[in-house]
């Protein structure tokens, strides 16, 4: 029988809940396994590593977690209140989108975050040039109230620090004895990708291929295993060059209307010594 497996109470695209018993089996036996790319925290929920530390680019998602751990029952009562038939209605969003981009409060941010995260498109997570939060509305007939998951990720996160700031920097807090997973932005699939996802910042192919030297690096002079989980191109086959390379087929959503699906191929690069 499988373990049961935990949900993240975010939506999050790129998220590994699919690929946990994957991750599982390539991930090594350490005192702290360590996230540069934590995201929605799929990895976190489902592994039993003595302590943890979660790191993100993205201050408001660190934020939410941080106030989830320190509060969680006052956070469950304040969101839930957004949850309403009310407020799953265009014009509604789009006011409280404009809530959330106006307010500095940090409190008010976390409760305005998950409901923008449910009730937005697709749950993605996107800002524009200013910094303002900026998807469209969803569309969903009764977005769900994630309850049962704040709680499970308050528990656990009892054993987590949270942080954001640079993958470099997460990588030097490192010691022995830590393992680091990584799931960083993908390197997109085609040269035609490539240009539409790289043109403007982002996590560019030199941030892919400086995370590709620090992990070998890591792995060969401070014997901390590092794991990485790319699309499997030329490009992140010719970076990951001596990790021990798993290949996986990961079903993707292709079209705006959900329902098509393409096996898309993924990779997981081991590096550890032997």
């Amino acid at each position: 029988m499988k373990d049961k497996k935990n949900r993240a109470f975010l939506k999050w695209a790129g998220g590994k809940y699919k690929l946990i018993e994957d991750l599982k089996a390539k991930l090594p036996d350490g005192n702290k396994l360590i996230e540069p790319f934590v995201g929605a925290g799929s990895v976190f929920l489902n592994t039993q590593y003595p302590r943890y530390l979660l790191n993100d680019i993205n201050p408001d998602l660190i934020n939410l977690y941080n106030i989830v751990k320190k509060q969680a029952d006052n956070y469950v009562r304040d969101s839930i209140e957004l949850f309403t038939a009310v407020n799953n209605a265009e014009q509604r969003y789009y006011e409280i989108r404009q809530e959330f981009n106006q307010t500095n409060d940090l409190y008010e941010r976390a409760v305005f975050f998950l409901y923008l995260n449910r009730h937005g498109y697709n749950g993605l997570c996107r800002y524009n040039n200013s910094g303002k939060f900026n998807v469209p509305f969803g569309r969903y007939k009764a977005p769900y109230y994630p309850e049962k998951e704040i709680h499970f990720f308050a528990e656990k996160s009892q054993q987590a620090i949270f942080t954001c700031t640079s993958f470099e920097r997460v990588f030097a807090k490192a010691r022995q004895g830590a393992i680091i997973y990584c799931d960083p932005p993908y390197a997109p699939i085609s040269k035609t990708a490539m240009f539409n996802s790289y043109a403007k910042g982002g996590f560019t192919l030199d941030n892919q291929i400086k995370l590709a030297d620090l992990a070998k690096r890591a792995s060969e002079t401070r014997n901390i295993p590092v794991l990485v989980s790319n699309h499997d191109t030329e490009f992140t086959r010719d970076i990951y060059q001596g990790a021990d390379i798993t290949k996986l087929q990961v079903s993707r959503f292709i079209s705006q209307n959900g329902n098509k699906r393409l096996k898309v191929a993924e990779l997981l690069a081991l590096y550890s010594k032997k």
